[in-house]
């Protein structure tokens, strides 16, 4: 058996925080596609209070990131913010569903849920430092794995909770239910996370705060953050078009894009996994290349779906491409500052908060000048220039 195998299974650290990271993915996948429901037409908040929110919250979610992630560098260990985090989604979640008022919803998802958010990347910074004595194609094939269980989380989920929750007359419960398996995380990793054993020690020098943000913002590392952003914004842009060109220009039903969003999440863990014995053999930076070439072909062919069963077939294509796009970017940002597993992971919130900012850019200009199908061919355009953005700077050589 490939010795990756043990590595993932055996290690107690990377085996706990797999399992941790499944019930991270859990938590939004049971409110985050009812999220707009509650806030909006349960208890009462405008559209633009509410888009607002969001994007404020994303933007918290990436400073409190970067200071969670230096100061776990700088204690050496990861364990302890996890644990302050995961006790923010338990209290996030659980207030919205005992207390559900505009005020409470506001405050949760402007400050709670925002550091809750700070999991991800901390669980994948301990995931780093557990496997930093693995050869480099090791450390991306075991970081796709952990991905992979976020996307598993997703393929049943959210059809799960809608199902669950169809004759009620609110969706509050799932709030419920994200607490629950936030309080499951805050077990998993108070009682079955190994404690600091040194391999955590990997940050070799101490940075203040605004050093830490100082280096996030350098020409080096956030033009490449930029270029995997421009590459990333593809997968939220399609996000929003996706249901709209489903039940529009393709002819589909709302029961059309569960199923087919069930179906593209359980191939996104299929190859996610190929992905990573891919990687085995070729660079990083080529299989990023080939995931998003692979991913623009996709949205290029969506422009032209116009029955059902187009869309349903191009959800392989979609499968393979995203599989590429939501796993290896994650090894290569935190490449950028590998001697600093925590605010190196911090950098996937930074990405994701640019990525989407991004999206919303190219979702509007899209829509602005031509049709949703129209704004996937924008997207795909996007994404090209994003991998050449990022040949261009990585092609020859890494230079830091």
């Amino acid at each position: 058996m490939n010795r990756l195998i043990p590595d993932v299974f055996r290690n107690p650290a990377i085996r706990v925080s797999m399992v941790a990271i499944f019930t991270f993915g859990f938590a939004g996948a049971t409110t985050a596609p009812y999220r707009s429901v509650v806030g909006i037409r349960e208890l009462g908040l405008s559209n633009e209070l509410y888009a607002a929110l969001i994007f404020t919250a994303a933007a918290v979610n990436v400073i409190v990131s970067i200071l969670l992630g230096n100061l776990a560098d700088r204690l050496g260990e990861y364990r302890s913010m996890m644990l302050v985090a995961a006790t923010f989604g338990v209290v996030g979640y659980g207030a919205v569903f005992f207390f559900p008022t505009q005020n409470i919803f506001v405050l949760s998802a402007l400050l709670l849920l925002p550091v809750y958010g700070c999991l991800n990347s901390l669980l994948f910074a301990k995931v780093r430092a557990a496997a930093h004595e693995m050869a480099p194609a090791d450390v991306a094939t075991v970081n796709s794995g952990v991905r992979a269980m976020i996307s598993l989380s997703w393929v049943l989920v959210p059809g799960f909770t809608g199902v669950l929750l169809s004759s009620s007359s609110s969706m509050l419960p799932a709030y419920l239910f994200a607490a629950i398996s936030c309080l499951v995380c805050v077990g998993l990793v108070g009682f079955l996370l190994p404690r600091q054993s040194g391999t955590d020690r990997a940050a070799t020098h101490h940075l203040s705060y605004l050093a830490a943000l100082g280096q996030v913002i350098s020409p080096k590392i956030f033009s490449r953050i930029t270029a995997i952003a421009l590459i990333s914004s593809t997968l939220h842009v399609n996000d929003a078009i996706f249901p709209l060109v489903v039940t529009g220009a393709a002819h589909g039903t709302v029961a059309d894009i569960g199923i087919l969003v069930g179906i593209v999440a359980l191939l996104e863990v299929i190859f996610i996994i190929v992905w990573s014995r891919l990687l085995r053999r070729i660079s990083q930076l080529a299989a990023l290349a080939a995931g998003a070439l692979i991913y623009a072909v996709y949205l290029l062919l969506l422009a032209f779906a116009r029955e059902p069963w187009h869309v349903y077939a191009l959800t392989l294509i979609s499968g393979i491409g995203a599989a590429s796009l939501i796993s290896i970017p994650i090894t290569y940002l935190q490449d950028l500052i590998a001697e600093r597993p925590g605010l190196g992971s911090a950098l996937i919130s930074v990405n994701i908060f640019l990525s989407a900012g991004l999206s919303a850019l190219l979702f509007a200009a899209g829509t602005a000048i031509t049709s949703y199908s129209g704004t996937a061919v924008v997207s795909a355009l996007s994404g090209l220039l994003g991998i050449a953005w990022l040949l261009f700077l990585d092609g020859r050589r890494r230079s830091f």
